[in-house]
């Protein structure tokens, strides 16, 4: 797998953010591309999306990179991603970008595949992925992704705990969104049709009344399509969490709570509402606190860390020895490459955690995600229901279920 050329070009994300499309090529011809995403809801510990002076230095970096790879061969994923780790030379890539690190991973995982005749998924699991994951999708939306003009928790979802097959699944998620929809204009006097930055709902309503009405919609379209739907939330808490009082504000309650009434509010949500799935309940630092979560509702419920993980091993291996989630989501652009994202699902796999693959709020029309969480094992897929950025994705895995086959869905004992 000898690289013949690098290319790359200005693309956006799905909020109009600039990004970078990279395109590698083999010397046999065959060709990858992709362009990262990037997130509003960002762990601290995330690899940087640019390094220093922005987009202008990724470009330069990027002229310098090409010197590097063009006439070199390669002959696995590993070894690419450590020369890409290598030539950027920190622990973070904070000299080149996740945007460039992530974007040449992808696009020379995408061309190898293709030089060695694969789906992307093989390549990436060596050939033993065995099941694709329940889609698990963003129905009503508050928090950053919403630019505050919403409810405070930042995702209400919605997912399949089991399905006849991805179609099935992903038809369910389209109807509960279109039901949220109806419900909204029947119960609430402010909504005038809006959505956030991944397509969920937006509302007047306060966060318990929302979640309320995400509950009923699932159970009218359930009981319709005879297809076991849960509900799930998206807290997260450390865009909640106001240090110098270290206590979590809740614009819509005009309400701060300390880490104990935080505790209390989320066990109340989840007993309230049934919840199946609570991510970043608490802020990005509480160990402790996520692990008082798992052990009071954690065989009942997904117990999820995001900011808590940022797909990162080190933070991870500190939640299994805490036993502080039993399920983590998985982004990419979180840690640069391909390499160290399947790392990550290795370590937390060793340590009981379900998996879920998960997009960013600023999307791109690529589907490479889709066969990330086959490779992954997940047993989730968080990436939206609609806009053409998240559809892509669904429509992947929709293609792959029908047309490769040899693959299962995943199923949840909750």
């Amino acid at each position: 797998m000898r690289i013949k050329d690098i290319r790359w070009n200005l693309e956006y994300t799905s909020r109009a953010n600039p990004t970078i499309s990279i395109t590698i090529v083999f010397s046999s011809g065959v060709i990858g591309r992709f362009a990262s995403p990037a997130g509003a809801s960002k762990g601290k510990l995330e690899a940087p999306s640019y390094p220093e002076g922005g987009i202008e230095s990724a470009f330069r970096v990027l002229k310098e990179l090409k010197t590097k790879l063009v006439g070199r061969e390669f002959f696995s994923q590993r070894e690419f991603d450590n020369f890409l780790s290598e030539f950027d030379g920190s622990n973070n890539y904070s000299r080149i970008g996740s945007v460039v690190s992530l974007g040449c991973s992808v696009a020379f995982a995408e061309a190898a595949a293709l030089e060695n005749n694969v789906p992307l998924f093989h390549w990436l699991s060596n050939g033993v992925a065995s099941s694709y994951p329940l889609p698990l999708g963003n129905v009503l939306g508050g928090g950053k992704h919403s630019r505050g003009r919403s409810i405070d928790i930042q995702e209400v979802l919605v997912f399949p705990l089991k399905a006849k097959s991805y179609r099935e699944a992903y038809e369910a998620l389209v109807y509960v969104h279109k039901k949220v929809g109806e419900l909204l204009i029947q119960r609430d006097p402010g909504f005038t049709g809006g959505k956030n930055d991944e397509g969920a709902w937006t509302t007047s309503l306060s966060n318990e009344d929302a979640i309320q009405l995400v509950v009923d919609a699932a159970d009218l379209v359930g009981s319709e399509l005879g297809v076991k739907l849960a509900v799930g939330l998206d807290v997260a808490a450390s865009t909640l969490f106001d240090e110098p009082s270290a206590s979590y504000y809740y614009r819509k309650m005009n309400k701060y709570l300390d880490k104990e009434g935080q505790i209390s509010y989320i066990l109340e949500l989840i007993d309230r509402f049934n919840l199946k799935y609570v991510e970043d309940p608490l802020e990005e630092n509480d160990f402790s606190g996520f692990s008082r979560l798992v052990e009071s509702r954690g065989n009942k419920t997904l117990i999820v860390g995001d900011d808590i993980f940022v797909t990162n091993v080190s933070r991870i291996k500190l939640g299994i020895k805490d036993n502080s989630a039993n399920a983590i989501i998985i982004k990419p652009n979180q840690v640069g490459d391909l390499t160290k994202t399947m790392e990550a699902v290795r370590e937390a796999g060793l340590g009981g955690f379900k998996i879920v693959v998960s997009h960013r709020s600023g999307e791109t029309v690529y589907s490479h995600l889709s066969h990330i969480a086959i490779a992954a094992g997940a047993t989730l897929f968080k990436v939206g229901i609609v806009g053409g950025e998240r559809i892509i994705k669904h429509l992947e895995l929709i293609r792959i279920e029908e047309e490769m086959g040899g693959l299962r869905p995943a199923t949840i004992n909750l």
